[in-house]
Order: structure tokens, then sequence, then C-alpha cells
């Protein structure tokens, strides 16, 4: 069982959610920092045959564009300043209007706050669709900890990641590309991680209740071989649609 804001145990949702339209499958992936959404939304993107559509990109790709969106963004993070929930919005809203989203699409990293859920809702509601699955991946905070505490990076100019139990180099401390000395980054250390999952974790568990309430999460153990996440994922959204055909 997994649990919300309120530590009410939640498995995948049995309570129906707001029609979708049959040709509009929209996935979202839940899960905190190091849990592996990332991962999981690439190898889920081929097997769906959806885009995969991860919010950093689309900044990163704004920004390179130049287009009147990405200048707007830039406004913001010269300045130090969060991108606003609507701005963010808007981006997602003119991906989705891309050919290869016209079925539906998996978007990561977004939301990850309730208030940008709810946008979310109200931007698929305008064009007749809604969230037909919220993927949460399960993991305990001690195995976040693990996994994000366990990254070094090498010194060199494309800066190679590692981690110390998930993909340790040939020799200890040393890149196998390009030989220079691995190093921690400060944020990575197991202290500064804790502190961040604490302030993380709470605005997840909200949008973890918002989509157990709309009847749409499907959550399952991260905690599990990669390949192991994918199958329990892909078969959560067969039964999931199997019900929805049968309401």
């Amino acid at each position: 069982m997994t649990r919300g804001r309120n530590g009410n145990g939640v498995g995948p949702a049995s309570r129906p959610g707001r029609p979708v339209k049959a040709s509009s499958r929209v996935y979202v992936m839940v899960g905190s920092p190091g849990a592996g959404k990332g991962t999981q939304a690439q190898l889920l993107s081929t097997a769906l045959g959806l885009p995969h559509i991860a919010s950093g990109d689309l900044f990163r790709a704004a920004l390179a564009s130049g287009s009147a969106l990405g200048e707007e963004a830039r406004s913001f993070m010269d300045g130090g300043s969060l991108v606003p929930d609507g701005l963010t919005v808007r981006m997602i809203a003119h991906r989705l209007d891309e050919s290869d989203a016209a079925e539906g699409a998996i978007l990561d990293g977004f939301p990850r706050t309730l208030p940008q859920a709810r946008a979310l809702d109200d931007l698929l509601a305008e064009r007749g669709s809604s969230v037909r699955g919220a993927l949460y991946i399960d993991v305990s905070q001690d195995e976040l900890v693990r996994r994000l505490s366990g990254r070094w990076i090498c010194q060199g100019a494309q800066q190679h990641v590692y981690h110390e139990t998930l993909r340790p180099p040939a020799q200890s401390g040393i890149c196998d590309v390009d030989g220079t000395q691995l190093h921690q980054r400060p944020d990575d250390r197991p202290d500064t991680i804790r502190t961040r999952l604490k302030l993380q974790l709470p605005p997840m568990y909200e949008v973890v209740d918002h989509y157990a309430d709309r009847g749409v999460l499907v959550a399952v153990p991260g905690e599990q071989p990669v390949e192991h996440v994918t199958s329990s994922l892909l078969h959560a959204i067969d039964r999931a649609a199997a019900a929805q055909a049968t309401t």
C-alpha cells in the first residue's frame, strides 16, 4: 500500500474518474526525485507509442528556440525566479498540440504540486480530455537517500555520471571515459538530500491524494528491478483501461 498526504493507504484507485476521450491517453508520472520517473517514462513511451514530455526538456527547447514562450521563461529564470505555473501549462499545451501527441502523452516532471495538478486538469478539460492515469512509483525515503547519495560525477567537460552501486566505474574514483577524478556534489550528500526531501515530499503526497480522489492513481512499488517496475505499470494501466471500458 502507498500513502498520500493524509496517511491514507492507496493502491491502484477504484473510484471512477472523469470520462476521457478514447483517442486521448495522457499519463502523468508521479514520484520523488530518485524514484525513476524519467527512466520509466522513456520505457513506457516506447511500449505505449506515446511521446515522453519532460518539463525540463520543454524549458531547454523553448530557451534554445528563442520562441516567445522561451523568452518569457528566460525573463524569470535569469532573475532567479521560478517559472510561473501558468507559463509552464502554456508550454505543455503547445507541446500537446504537436502531431506526435495527437493520441496522448506521458508527462514527466509536471505536475509536482496540487495547484499544478489542478491547472493541468483545467487545461485538459478545455480540450475535452483528462488525465487517464497518474503513474505513482512508490519508493521509501531511505531508498531514495541511498539512490541519490550514491551519485558521483566526473570533472571532465561531459560530466559523466556514476553511481556507487547502480553504475560504478571500472576503477574506483576515476571516470571510465576521460580518466578524470570523480567528485560528489554537495547537494548529493545524505544529510542534504534528507533536508531536501522534507520539503519535496509533502507537495508530492498532495498530488498523490488528488489523483487518488479522482480515481486515476496507479501505484506500484518502485524498489524492484527496472524491468519489473515497467511491467507492473503496464499491467496496472491495462487493468485500469479494462475497468474504464466497462463503466
